[in-house]
């Protein structure tokens, strides 16, 4: 399938649109503050327009995983070749994206997220052109992740994400937002080296013949390899079952765990998201943690499947740790914002045990989660960001009768409340469905257990309910006003979807089952191995 507009594809457009809109703020005046924000609007607002485009137009029967003809819009191009040294051999690096049913409703999340986090930055006052630089550098990174498919360029692309959070936590975050950027920092930074080593090692592992003259090269391809007749013979990850491709596939694992965040690689997860700005905060929850999942998905699990067999109980059990951890650490808190980071740990547990499954049922209840917790978490952030522009508190018992004062901010809040909690007729509820469905059928003790956090996850929602929004208003809060419409435009398009795939779930399913049917069949058949 292409989509082209003046010699380039719908991909490249809705990952380097950003870095347009980018160079134009950079131009802009700085003290011209509005044309800033418009631009940036604009330029957000365009990718939704496209990943509307790519919605209407894709194929749900096409499995794409590791079938090259069975990717949409793709684009390949050569893009670096260097003639090395004879112990090296040719290089070749391809500019190589492209879309299957794993990663078209990551772009479409991305693109949502996106646009409604400039809305929120809208009352960013400090530096605002490096803000919006930054923020608009950051979704390309993030967009190229989700369409890469050659190794080299998603190594790049994840690279890239690293330095702008950085400098947007760490210049417009909270009191101790020099710690939290670094922290952030510094476990992305780990995981990315581990990444690059293991990124290596497939290359030197896996080679294929050059079509212009048969010289066997290496490849960063992904979907090459994930075919075990590219495995150079004696190669450091070639065979199966060998300690080194464990290694590899843990080493990649820890990179991707990192991001999720799960248990025990989260500690950085509170402080990063209490710190950062609101508009980043959602950005961070709604799109950057689903990274992490979306690699195991994409790297891990198709191109070494025998590992993945081999290690699916232990992801299953940091999952149940995840639900039930993430859970009980958000019914301690007394930071509204505090809470959300560790229920956010909590539900991408449930990711992580939905695709540890290995069935159709977990794969598409853990994608359809990564796509619904990022609907709702924004919701969540965007909803603590009212109360802070508003009181500049997030202290849990600092509120009160909020409903008394913000009806309309109140039943909004509650509906992203209510669908964390995962009420039936939410989004929550079918993906968290679909997680346990699978995870049960094969780790039945674990998901029992798992289910538990479903529990404390009502338990801590409506105690929150309770705490912010019923009672009294306290006197000092007599005065606050309700939603602003700006606000308001944040707001509807994450609860219409919240409502709308909480009825039809149908409308995001058809998109995912038939690629993620197909991850199943090669991962447990053994990726032909």
């Amino acid at each position: 399938m292409e989509f082209q507009f003046l010699g380039l594809g719908i991909l490249t457009w809705i990952v380097f649109l950003p870095i347009a809109g980018m160079i134009i703020v950079l131009l802009i005046p700085d003290k011209n503050h509005n044309a800033i924000r418009w631009t940036a609007a604009a330029v957000t607002g365009i990718q939704v327009l496209l990943a509307g485009i790519i919605y209407s137009v894709f194929d749900q029967a096409k499995t794409g995983i590791n079938n090259m003809e069975s990717f949409q819009f793709v684009e390949k191009y050569d893009w670096i070749t260097v003639d090395a040294v004879p112990w090296v051999g040719k290089i070749n690096i391809d500019y190589f994206f492209g879309l299957d049913g794993l990663s078209v409703l990551m772009v479409i999340l991305t693109a949502l997220i996106a646009f409604v986090g400039v809305i929120s930055s809208w009352n960013i006052k400090k530096m605002v052109k490096g803000y919006f630089a930054l923020y608009l550098l950051l979704i390309t990174g993030i967009m190229g992740v989700f369409v890469a498919l050659d190794f080299f360029l998603f190594f790049i692309f994840w690279e890239v994400m690293l330095l702008p959070m950085y400098f947007l936590i760490g210049i417009w975050g909270g009191k101790r937002r020099e710690y939290a950027a670094i922290k952030f920092f510094l476990y992305t930074f780990v995981g990315g080296i581990l990444m690059l080593l293991t990124m290596l090692a497939l290359y030197f592992s896996v080679a294929v013949p050059d079509p212009a003259t048969g010289e066997m090269v290496h490849t960063f391809n992904i979907l090459e390899m994930m075919n075990p007749d590219n495995f150079v013979d004696g190669a450091l990850l070639g065979g199966v079952d060998t300690t080194w491709r464990y290694v590899a596939w843990m080493a990649l694992f820890i990179n991707f765990a990192i991001k999720i965040p799960i248990f025990p690689f989260h500690t950085w997860l509170p402080d990063a998201h209490v710190q950062a700005p609101t508009p980043i905060s959602v950005i961070l929850a709604g799109v950057l943690l689903k990274l992490g999942a979306y690699g195991l998905l994409r790297i891990n699990f198709p191109i070494l499947p025998d590992a993945t067999l081999y290690f699916g109980y232990f992801m299953a059990v940091l999952g149940m740790i995840s639900i039930i951890y993430g859970a009980l650490c958000a019914m301690a808190q007394e930071d509204f914002k505090k809470l959300i980071a560790y229920s956010s740990i909590s539900h991408m547990g449930i990711v992580i045990l939905g695709i540890a499954a290995l069935n159709t049922q977990g794969m598409v209840g853990g994608v359809l989660q990564m796509f619904n917790h990022g609907i709702i978490t924004a919701v969540l952030f965007l909803s603590v960001g009212v109360l802070y522009d508003r009181t500049h508190t997030r202290g849990l018992y600092d509120f009160g009768g909020m409903a008394n004062q913000m009806p309309k901010y109140t039943g909004i809040a509650m509906v992203g409340m209510f669908a964390a909690l995962g009420l039936p007729g939410l989004n929550g509820f079918v993906s968290e469905l679909f997680s346990f469905l699978g995870a049960f059928e094969s780790y039945r003790w674990l998901t029992i257990i798992s289910v538990t956090g479903i529990i404390i996850t009502a338990g801590y929602i409506l105690w929150t309910v309770q705490r912010i929004f019923l009672g009294e208003t306290p006197q000092r809060w007599e005065e606050l006003k309700d939603l602003t419409l700006r606000e308001y435009i944040s707001f509807v398009p994450l609860i219409i979807l919240i409502v709308l795939l909480g009825i039809y779930p149908s409308l995001a399913i058809d998109l995912i089952n038939s690629s993620l049917s197909g991850l199943v069949e090669f991962v447990t058949g053994g990726g032909g191995l």
